[in-house]
């Protein structure tokens, strides 16, 4: 069928553009579509825990039509035109281009990737052809001749050939998390030459068994050392680096079934070790009514320990792939700033979405969100159609920016003419009536602090010593692999005599010296133990607050979830040694869940009785 369309967009011809006008087959805003107005969930949300709130909620997909005559009423903003640059793909998601040029697309239903050459540059691919093959192939990055492919639990890497294909696919990683409803895995590589995989959450709004899910992920280009970058992101497949800054930024799909216009879809600073809010915080610090933390922490607690985000775009307008321009083929005032896919909302009236996002930045910030293209989006009488959702988004040799609509099977190509050619103009963010789009100007998250080399052990002035023992492993003696992260990855049994009298809390820190990088390797921190308490059973649940012993507190370990991580040291290394030190305090911590080793640490500082250890080796 797209045969016609290439026809019908002949070489060098623009598709017909337009703005929102309220007739048939024309995009519109939603200015005659009323609203049920109901108060905000934060207004009716009297009490977190007893929950009563009404949020109203619509089904509304838009019909699809066919686009074999071009598109109609597509909104570019002055001297850029729109035409076609491949079709008859099926399904094109997620996009990337080589240094030569060459254009690579995944194509999740189908399982494989594509290679699209435009050999005669007249801006229209002449060359298609699969260059590999994986099921649910999704995420796709190059870094100069390497490329990095993912699927749902699967990371590959490869090269690319002198012809443009690929050769046999590495695989890296087997192990990422199952992908229930947000399995649509990305994947690039940052100015620090390390990989970074965003994973997604299998619910809308749920407290996941796996601590990689929600997350960004950061690992060696090999697929080693991984560890989680940030945590509590719902589902953000578009991110990307700043390229003066190396700051990293991601959009956010924000959480379904809290109303039409609650929500907003979130632009992220995204810092190592931080916590962004999903699923119990949303929006700017804002509680969200159906879920609560664990034991017995507020809502307010959780946000406390959360990010805000510094962007808000339409609700649920779906943000997909996002990239930095660093062309030089677009205006000036275009170059260094961030496009991001909207692929377009299901469950909103009026659906918002289907379009081209812009976020203008300024020395290195962002400063402000607009719409770029527009008019995907129609109505058709007193109907919604679409006459396509984007996905993928990359920016082509010449500096053209691509774009890939996975319902039609095209992917489309805007370029800066200089022509003057008249277009209608772009309007605001698709149905963004009533809705408070904007950038937040503030500072970033801080960084982790620098972690000292010395064990937790010889920091602290500790006058008297605390026998250590286990009943599963004897002092110098091999962990069972039970309680390694190859095995079960449950922490093991510990018990201690009790502390000197003053004692008022415990505190177990877990780590291992040998570490290669950046030593020690926090694998526990447990904090706030009882008076009253001299062991731990095995297998510690991994969450924030522990009723069992009651209210102790767990931190986060340099994998980057809260809770116990087993041993995992590299398998060419000899043993390494890990120390299970204990610490009894004077007075219980006025610290919050989730602190990491330095913050810990400084608030035992003149509050340690006594200590001891016992020390457990393991190697693979």
């Amino acid at each position: 069928m797209f045969r016609s369309l290439s026809r019908c967009l002949s070489r060098g011809a623009t598709i017909a553009v337009g703005l929102n006008l309220f007739f048939p087959g024309s995009p519109a805003f939603a200015r005659d579509i009323p609203t049920p107005a109901v108060p905000g969930i934060q207004q009716q949300l009297k009490d977190p825990k007893a929950a009563d709130v009404t949020v109203v909620g619509h089904i509304l997909e838009p019909r699809k039509i066919p686009v074999e005559k071009g598109l109609i009423g597509v909104a570019l903003h002055w001297g850029f035109e729109m035409t076609v640059f491949a079709d008859d793909l099926i399904n094109p998601r997620m996009l990337a281009v080589a240094e030569d040029g060459t254009v690579y697309v995944t194509r999740r239903s189908v399982g494989d990737v594509l290679m699209l050459r435009d050999d005669n540059g007249d801006g229209m691919a002449d060359v298609k052809k699969v260059v590999a093959r994986r099921p649910d192939m999704h995420g796709i990055a190059i870094s100069g001749s390497a490329v990095y492919l993912a699927t749902v639990n699967n990371v590959y890497r490869t090269s690319i050939q002198p012809d443009g294909t690929f050769a046999e696919l590495e695989l890296l990683v087997d192990d990422l998390p199952d992908g229930g409803q947000h399995p649509n895995r990305t994947l690039a590589v940052g100015p620090d030459g390390m990989l970074y995989v965003s994973v997604g959450s299998t619910c809308n709004a749920c407290a996941e068994s796996n601590p990689e899910n929600a997350t960004m992920l950061q690992m060696k280009p090999d697929g080693s050392s991984r560890t989680i970058f940030a945590s509590g992101l719902r589902n953000t497949i578009g991110f990307g680096f700043e390229p003066d800054t190396g700051e990293l930024y991601g959009m956010d799909h924000g959480i379904d079934w809290l109303g039409d216009n609650e929500q907003y879809e979130e632009l992220n600073h995204l810092v190592k070790g931080k916590q962004y809010g999903w699923p119990y915080i949303y929006d700017a610090g804002k509680f969200n009514p159906q879920d609560e933390p664990p034991g017995d922490i507020s809502l307010e607690e959780w946000a406390k320990r959360s990010e805000n985000p510094i962007g808000f775009y339409t609700p649920h307008a779906a943000p997909m792939q996002m990239i930095f321009y660093t062309g030089t083929q677009f205006p000036r005032e275009y170059q260094g700033d961030a496009f991001v896919a909207m692929r377009g909302s299901w469950n909103r009236k009026p659906p918002s979405g289907y379009e081209i996002a812009r976020i203008r930045f300024q020395s290195g910030k962002p400063v402000a969100f607009e719409a770029f293209a527009q008019g995907f989006l129609q109505r058709q009488g007193d109907k919604w159609v679409h006459q396509g959702r984007l996905a993928g988004l990359a920016q082509a040799k010449d500096g053209a920016l691509l774009v890939s609509d996975d319902t039609n099977g095209v992917i489309y190509r805007i370029a800066y003419t200089e022509k003057g050619k008249r277009a209608w103009p772009v309007g605001e963010p698709t149905n963004s009536a009533n809705t408070n789009i904007r950038v937040i100007q503030r500072l970033g998250p801080e960084p982790p602090p620098i972690k000292s080399p010395q064990l937790a052990i010889d920091q602290v002035d500790a006058g008297e010593n605390i026998p250590v023992t286990s009943p599963a492993f004897a002092d110098g003696a091999t962990l069972p692999e039970i309680f390694a992260a190859t095995g079960e990855d449950i922490s093991p049994p510990l018990q201690w005599e009790k502390g000197p009298k003053g004692t008022k809390s415990y505190v177990v820190i877990m780590e291992d010296p040998d570490a290669g990088e950046n030593p020690p390797f926090v694998h526990w921190l447990i904090y706030n133990i009882p008076a009253d308490t001299t062991h731990l059973p095995k297998g510690i649940p991994a969450v924030a607050q522990l009723e069992k012993p009651k209210d102790a507190l767990q931190g986060v370990n340099d994998r980057g979830n809260i809770g116990y991580f087993g041993p995992k040291p590299p398998p060419e290394d000899s043993a390494h040694h890990y120390h299970f030190q204990v610490f009894a305090l004077d007075k219980k911590l006025n610290i919050n869940f989730g602190a990491n080793r330095e913050e810990l640490l400084n608030a035992m500082k003149g509050h340690v009785l006594a200590s001891g250890r016992i020390i457990a080796t393991y190697d693979r």
